[in-house]
């Protein structure tokens, strides 16, 4: 792997799912993890299930929708860390949404963290990696945000933004010395798929997601996906056009 155990590894959204899993991986590799997310009793634990592993996650309590709140953050880790070499910027939730049940309470919800809270950990981390001109930048997205499925109106909405920011910054951080990845993941045995009420094909178990994830960030690739095959049908898909595009989703929509 070209991750260096010295670095100092930022992760967001780590108290559960794939973000806990990606954390506890890091810190077997030997590295220093900033673990971030609301919920500090969960962090806390997190650093404890740690302790035996040969790296350290030190828990940061944070909402990411709070852009004050991550600057602070932020510089409160590299004063007391060192420079943040690999951030993965990693929260985000899902709000199962349709026509039936469209919500812009909900919609908005969606918009402000998987958005602007990735927005907000963003903004810190590539004005001080530039400057230093150098770091990694992993931004997670989603499968869904390849094409619109039914019931995910407005979380794909949210992934198919981001994925459209990260594919427009990539060359002009590239060329500054900084690194931005894409990740890209489909159905992930956490809380969150646990909301879904249909079935999800090639549903991966949360290690071998994490495992995936692990070994995409020590790699140059632009773009992250797991489960492979999954990815691959999920970009046939956005290839089609509409007309049959919209046969193959129309079975989709889930039975009420």
């Amino acid at each position: 792997m070209s991750q260096d155990s010295r670095d100092i590894v930022w992760i967001t959204g780590a108290s559960t799912g794939i973000g806990r899993a990606l954390a506890l991986r890091y810190a077997k590799a030997g590295a220093t993890v900033a673990a971030s997310a609301r919920g500090k009793e969960a962090l806390e634990a997190l650093a404890a299930e740690a302790e035996t592993l040969p790296g350290v996650i030190h828990p940061a309590p944070l909402d990411v929708t709070d852009a004050e709140a991550v600057e602070a953050c932020v510089e409160e880790l590299e004063a007391g860390l060192g420079p943040i070499g690999q951030a993965v910027l990693n929260a985000g939730t899902h709000i199962p949404m349709g026509a039936d049940d469209f919500d812009l309470k909900g919609l908005r919800t969606l918009v402000e963290l998987n958005v602007m809270g990735t927005a907000n950990c963003l903004t810190p981390m590539m004005s001080r990696m530039i400057a230093r001109g150098g770091g990694r930048i992993a931004v997670v997205a989603s499968l869904a945000g390849y094409c619109g499925l039914p019931s995910g109106a407005a979380y794909g909405l949210t992934k198919a933004g981001v994925i459209n920011l990260c594919e427009a910054l990539r060359p002009e951080l590239e060329a500054k010395g900084v690194a931005l990845q894409l990740v890209n993941p489909g159905f992930v045995r956490t809380p969150l798929t646990d909301k879904n009420d249909f079935p999800m094909p090639f549903l991966m178990e949360l290690d071998d997601a994490a495992e995936a994830f692990y070994r995409g960030l020590g790699k140059d690739r632009f773009e992250i996906i797991f489960p492979r095959r999954f990815a691959y049908i999920m970009k046939l898909l956005r290839a089609l056009p509409y007309g049959l595009l919209f046969l193959i989703t129309r079975r989709l929509i889930p039975n009420k």
